[in-house]
């Protein structure tokens, strides 16, 4: 198993710490970043590979590769998007799909401050469901206890057939939670999941990577979800976000 991040997004509405570094980069406690943060959460449950797919700046994490490598022990791998500065980062996934398709990964956004204990849900539920004799192609993290708002990625999960529907574009009241960014991708469900995000793309660039899920489920592939609990999360979009994300990351 190893660590994948999707780190390809200029990031506008953290500017001016975006003008010359993607938001992956953001520092968010002293001199550490998000992706600090999730490599250093790769390496505390036991991976020694990560892939990054980068795109806007990515001068700025070719740079800063062998300090991280150092500093997390993780081998780091870069993925290139060529168009991240024009489409959405459903292009960003498809474009990592040989790495999804060949072994099982712990996809992170590179802008959700979380702690390592959602990585751990996801291999312990990965481990059990498998024991079970079911193992799960997708696995996505979901907030279970958060009161939602307009913005947020919310998930409708049916408890027999898993995840039925994830949009932003819902009434908060109808989810039945929040998915925050981190999702554990089996490499036997890969080929489906590429087709899925290049049939989005090729309908829209501008789509989210949830949109490919969304693709799978209403193509009958199943999505699996598993509730982190109660913990203190933030997805950085704007600097309020960042402000918030300060607030917790020096906690973790």
């Amino acid at each position: 198993m190893i660590g994948l991040v999707l780190a390809a997004g200029a990031g506008s509405r953290l500017r001016p710490y975006t003008e010359t570094l993607p938001k992956a980069l953001v520092p968010v406690d002293g001199d550490r970043a998000v992706l600090d943060l999730t490599l250093r959460n790769f390496a505390e449950v036991g991976l020694t590979d990560a892939a990054i797919v980068v795109g806007y700046c990515k001068e700025a994490v070719f740079e800063r590769k062998e300090k991280l490598e150092r500093a997390y022990g993780v081998k780091l791998h870069i993925v290139d998007n060529p168009k991240a500065e024009r489409w959405n980062n459903v292009y960003s996934l498809w474009c990592a799909r040989e790495v999804f398709s060949s072994e099982s990964v712990i996809l992170a956004n590179s802008d959700t401050v979380h702690p390592v204990s959602v990585e751990q849900d996801l291999i312990a539920a990965n481990e059990r469901m498998t024991a079970e004799g079911r193992t799960p192609g997708v696995l996505l993290a979901l907030d279970t206890v958060k009161k939602l708002a307009d913005e947020e990625m919310k998930v409708i999960v049916d408890p027999e057939k898993g995840m039925r529907k994830i949009t932003k574009l819902m009434d908060p009241a109808e989810a039945s939670g929040e998915y925050i960014g981190l999702t554990l991708i089996n490499p036997s469900a890969g080929p489906e999941l590429a087709d899925a995000l290049q049939a989005v793309w090729e309908r829209d660039p501008q789509k989210y990577y949830e949109d490919g899920y969304q693709e799978m489920v209403d193509r009958g592939h199943r999505i699996d979800v598993q509730p982190v609990g109660d913990i203190e999360w933030v997805e950085i979009d704007n600097l309020d976000d960042l402000a918030r994300g300060k607030e917790i990351a020096c906690r973790y």
